[in-house]
């Protein structure tokens, strides 16, 4: 059976060091049939130039602060049959595309969406939830291993997330692609709304896996701290007003609006915000209902077909795997073999562990290879017990487990390097 062809779209603005990373990463994908949309500002679109497989980028520039816009842009150039979102402060992991464009060989799936892990590189960000018409988005317990197919009753949706989905071509530009309306926040939502709303059935894929970073930018500072709430409340007002009954706004927002000021003074306890900022973003927060309420609601209009021919990339991975494991003394060594071998074109994981209890983390190191440090004896999976004993050829064929299909083809046939 023919593959489908992906247009993987990413958009970035004021964000070019984690632009650069998420791209290392895609040019390693294991996935055959794909291309790569980047809408970008001025810095974004130079950073796009200095990389050595930049010519098989498709650049689209683009300079505003609307994220749905700056993704119709991308869907616009897309000419692959199913469009996938990443943003650019994530990460996929090698296998993410054959995991996520697998589930379209359903012909009943218009969308897809994979799972998210946190800043640690293991822990669950987000995983399948499911959506009403407040935007209240609650987790549904599925399988953590094969996809589930979902078409949700009326007034409800499957939440995907912006960073890691992906929706047929055909299908997304006939419902107009992003809605404008949502220049940041609910804008993917709005999306899974008008899907169900159609009838469309979601997937969840739970091994289809990115890690996202949460980088900083107007919205938030590096230490997740809040910067504004404009964009949010303005958004929140919007959505309420396509998808949910009049007689219901004024309780929601009035919710909103409380977990917005629990956030805040949870940041204020913890160092993170002034009193003065706590009452400056949620004045913020008024200004920003008060543009919703004003924000002129129209239907998205279809989109037209690819405006330029599907531009394959050529992966930079050969299909192989290599597992790469040493003590942490050892790091300087093994993080040369780990690049020499992603320079090769392997798919490298790094694992340099200490003699210590420390939790796991995992990062995709900008050479091209994902490492895992940590200690010997102490947790990767946050659920798993403080303590326990290990070898480190043991450890590390439990964490090549642990991951599996998600980056791993055969986890068993993983190749010792």
């Amino acid at each position: 059976m023919t593959q489908n062809s992906v247009s993987i779209v990413i958009v970035s603005r004021h964000r070019a060091a984690a632009l650069k990373l998420c791209l290392t990463a895609v040019a390693r994908l294991s996935y055959p049939r794909y291309e790569v949309i980047v809408v970008a500002d001025p810095a974004g679109l130079r950073q796009i130039e200095d990389l050595p497989f930049g010519d098989r980028i498709k650049a689209v520039p683009f300079d505003e602060a609307n994220i749905s816009a700056a993704r119709n842009r991308g869907i616009a150039q897309a000419a692959g049959d199913i469009v996938a979102f990443l943003d650019d402060d994530a990460v996929p992991e090698t296998r993410w595309l054959d995991h996520l464009a697998g589930v379209f060989a359903d012909t009943g799936v218009a969308a897809a969406g994979g799972y998210v892990l946190g800043r640690n590189g293991i822990s669950t960000q987000w995983s399948g939830r499911v959506v009403d018409n407040t935007g209240d988005a609650r987790f549904v317990a599925l399988s953590r291993q094969k996809p589930t197919v979902l078409t949700p009753p009326p007034g409800r949706a499957v939440k995907t997330e912006g960073t890691n989905m992906a929706v047929r071509r055909d299908i997304l530009a006939g419902i107009g692609g992003f809605d404008p309306a949502f220049r940041f926040y609910l804008d993917e939502t709005d999306l899974n709304m008008r899907l169900a709303r159609l009838g469309y059935a979601t997937a969840i894929v739970p091994l289809a896996v990115v890690h996202h970073g949460y980088a900083a930018s107007a919205i938030r500072r590096p230490d997740r701290a809040v910067r504004d709430l404009h964009q949010i409340a303005a958004s929140t007002v919007v959505f309420l007003r396509k998808h949910c009954p009049a007689t219901r706004h004024a309780a929601v927002l009035t919710s909103a609006r409380e977990e917005q000021k629990a956030r805040l003074l949870r940041q204020m306890v913890a160092g993170l915000q002034e009193p003065s900022d706590v009452k400056r973003l949620l004045r913020g927060w008024a200004a920003g209902l008060e543009e919703g309420r004003a924000r002129l609601l129209t239907e998205p209009l279809p989109l037209p077909s690819a405006q330029s021919e599907f531009l394959p990339f050529q992966s930079l991975c050969s299909g192989d795997s290599v597992v790469i494991s040493g003590h942490a003394i050892q790091s300087r060594k093994m993080r040369d073999h780990a690049a020499r071998a992603a320079a090769e074109g392997r798919t490298v994981s790094l694992f340099l562990l200490s003699h210590s209890t420390l939790y796991h983390h995992v990062r995709f190191h900008p050479d091209g290879y994902w490492e895992q440090t940590g200690g010997l004896w102490g947790r990767s999976d946050r659920k798993d017990r403080f303590f326990q004993v290990w070898t480190l050829k043991r450890r590390v064929m439990h964490e090549v487990r642990r991951i599996g299909a998600v980056r791993f083809e055969d986890p068993d046939k993983a190749v010792s390097g």
